[in-house]
């Protein structure tokens, strides 16, 4: 038996492993309970009384040989393994499928790339703003109904801290801080004390542009849109203006888009009129830019502003506006071929 055990530790010594596999099979060979050394333990009852004394240290010697070897090899293993080889432990054991961006994200990106093409950048502010940015400085007269309670939701019983109610307040920021030429896009989250319905929420998203700078024209508002308006919607869309009141625009209006189901020919989507209304927009009023700071004797430009929302509504014929805030997967995954 001393000549067996000699021969296994010279094996062990030699013992190599490429596979995490085969080292489990190298384990189960030496170390298991039906393995080479547990066999020879099993022997080690029929060793004669004068021998029992070194070939039990020598089968203690072989088990601790192969139990090292298997250790060193396993150490080895570890060492070279890398991060990618590793199971994510907190990973959940049911299949993972890939998420969608949601379309209001889509339709935001989309009407920046298109306004970006025409020179402008974004610009953001504060959700939680002051009066005088949300209302005064853009001629809000003190009796307007956008300053009553079940419009505007006020911060802590304070009549000058509020949640804007537009991103307007973005727009008097950047004038404020900068002189012209300006030429800004506006996206973000807006508050307004509405009851919720299909078609209105307490909070939802919009999109304003201003552009300020000398000899600015209502033909030029007029050419952005039109620009907007087929780059959205569609080369065959036809845009209709309509005049309109808005306390921070002079001249204003109201841009109607022909409706992108029927072709402006007339179904329920529309009302049978053929056209959407989609967006107002209008001349900036030359008291805002004094308010801001800006010479109107010598600057005049345009303001436009659209809910997210609505131009998702028509781009993708979604019914009810709170589908996108109720996050059902079965909603979302329409959208995963949209960008």
């Amino acid at each position: 038996m001393i000549a067996h055990i000699n021969a296994l530790l010279e094996e062990i010594k030699h013992l190599t492993a490429n596979s995490a596999e085969e080292l489990e099979a190298l384990r189960i060979k030496y170390l298991s309970k039906k393995g080479v050394i547990s066999s020879l333990m099993n022997d080690f009852r029929d060793v004669a009384a004068g021998q029992k004394r070194e070939v039990g240290m020598r089968l203690n010697e072989l088990k601790n040989a192969a139990q090292d070897k298997i250790n060193d090899l396993k150490a080895s293993f570890e060492a070279t393994r890398t991060d990618d080889d590793m199971p994510d432990l907190t990973r959940t054991a049911y299949p993972v499928t890939a998420g969608t961006r949601h379309p209001l994200s889509i339709v935001k990106k989309e009407i920046c790339d298109i306004f970006g093409r025409l020179g402008f950048s974004i610009a953001e502010g504060p959700e939680i703003e002051d009066d005088w940015h949300v209302f005064s400085s853009l001629n809000f007269a003190e009796d307007h109904p956008a300053r009553d309670m079940q419009d505007t939701f006020f911060i802590r019983h304070n009549p000058d801290i509020l949640l804007r109610t537009h991103t307007s307040s973005v727009q008097t920021r950047v004038m404020e801080r900068r002189q012209p030429p300006i030429r800004i896009i506006c996206p973000g989250r807006v508050y307004r004390n509405e009851a919720i319905s299909y078609r209105a929420l307490c909070a939802f998203h919009q999109v304003e542009a201003l552009y300020v700078d000398t000899d600015v024209s209502f033909a030029d508002l007029k050419q952005a849109l039109m620009f907007f308006a087929k780059e959205m919607f569609g080369a065959d869309t036809d845009i209709r203006l309509r005049p309109s009141f808005f306390p921070f625009t002079e001249p204003s209006a109201e841009m109607d888009i022909s409706c992108n189901l029927c072709k402006g020919k007339g179904c329920p989507f529309c009302k049978h009129t053929g056209w959407v209304e989609i967006l107002g927009c209008g001349m900036v009023d030359p008291h805002v830019l004094e308010n801001c700071g800006i010479d109107s004797r010598i600057y005049s430009g345009y303001a436009l502003g659209m809910g997210i929302e609505r131009i998702t509504n028509l781009k993708y014929q979604v019914k009810d506006i709170r589908m996108f805030f109720e996050n059902d997967i079965r909603f979302l995954k329409q959208f995963e071929a949209a960008y």
